[in-house]
């Protein structure tokens, strides 16, 4: 049989290719990863980006990394990682405003999520919790801030941290399921509503529940409802707003993202390596301390969960006339 110098070199060229890009998962990593989070320090996705991060580290040997890129409501972060190289060593935490709010409130990003960014896990949730300035509000329940504010039409007010913040969406999904109209006073972030509600400058306020706990506890803010499906163990006592009102739900979900180049191989590596620190119950510990509730998925279930919530919020955005500022 005579040897083709031809067909030896392409068969040699397409055993590189399938042999490599397996190769490259099973090394992986072989340097520092990158975590991106859109949001300063100190919040929900700072905090769980760097709890996963030391364990990611104790596992692959490999320093993991975790840079703020604060900026346009989290846009400069996920642009940021739309356009990095699709190797496994920038990856983002993605919470839903930056991957399902944002792409559906501003007209012209720089990036598409569906195109340039692919899903690598689910990994919590943040509840927020109805809060009343209890010198300001008389409502100590749901049903008694619907039946006030339907009293007084746009005599109320709630803080949010800005247009398509999930502050601003939940109380949006809580006006239209009520019929009520309430109206919102925006902020440059959650930190400075908090203190306008302390201070009895607005009435209500959708508010993450790891900053809202310290002030209902001293009795300065009053709990009304939590936004998720169920009772938040922090806050036994408190209903959620759904068993007033059915089928409300609104809370914060944080995920990771890669650029979409990124091969399947290390997207699932990735996803193995979340999902097990998730499942630590120290990691749980740690997270529930700060209210995030650790909750995982595949990379296709989160790809699906960012595209189902797009819709959702987009039929939001419209019904209420929601422009971004």
């Amino acid at each position: 049989m005579k040897f083709n110098p031809g067909t030896g070199m392409l068969a040699l060229c397409l055993a590189t290719v399938i042999i490599g890009v397996p190769a490259s998962a099973q090394t992986y990593p072989t340097k520092p990863i990158h975590i991106v989070v859109p949001l300063p320090p100190g919040g929900s996705n700072d905090v769980l980006a760097r709890i996963l991060a030391q364990k990611m580290s104790e596992s692959f040997g490999q320093p993991v990394i975790v840079e703020n890129k604060p900026g346009a409501a989290g846009n400069i972060a996920t642009d940021f990682i739309a356009k990095a190289e699709g190797d496994g060593y920038s990856i983002a935490v993605a919470p839903n405003q930056t991957v399902a709010v944002n792409p559906v409130l501003y007209p012209r990003l720089p990036f598409e999520v569906s195109r340039d960014l692919t899903g690598i896990a689910l990994l919590g949730r943040v509840p927020m919790v109805l809060v009343v300035s209890p010198g300001k509000v008389a409502a100590t329940s749901v049903a008694e801030l619907i039946a006030l504010a339907k009293a007084n039409p746009d005599k109320l007010s709630y803080a949010s941290a800005g247009s398509g913040s999930p502050q601003h969406m939940a109380a949006e999904v809580f006006k239209s399921m009520t019929g009520t109209r309430i109206t919102q006073i925006p902020y440059k972030g959650s930190a400075p509503a908090l203190v306008d509600l302390l201070g009895g400058n607005v009435d209500m306020m959708f508010c993450p529940i790891n900053s809202a706990l310290p002030h209902i506890r001293s009795g300065r803010l009053r709990a009304l409802g939590t936004s998720g499906a169920k009772r938040v163990e922090l806050l036994p006592k408190v209903p959620t707003i759904a068993e007033t009102l059915p089928n409300f739900e609104s809370d914060i979900w944080i995920g990771m993202v890669a650029p979409a180049r990124t091969p399947p191989a290390i997207i699932n590596k990735l996803n193995a390596e979340l999902r097990r620190s998730l499942a630590l119950p120290d990691v749980q510990g740690k997270l529930a301390e700060q209210g995030i509730y650790a909750e995982t998925s595949t990379p296709l279930e989160f790809t699906r969960l960012i595209a189902s919530d797009q819709k959702r919020w987009a039929e939001v955005i419209r019904a209420a006339n929601i422009k971004p500022e």
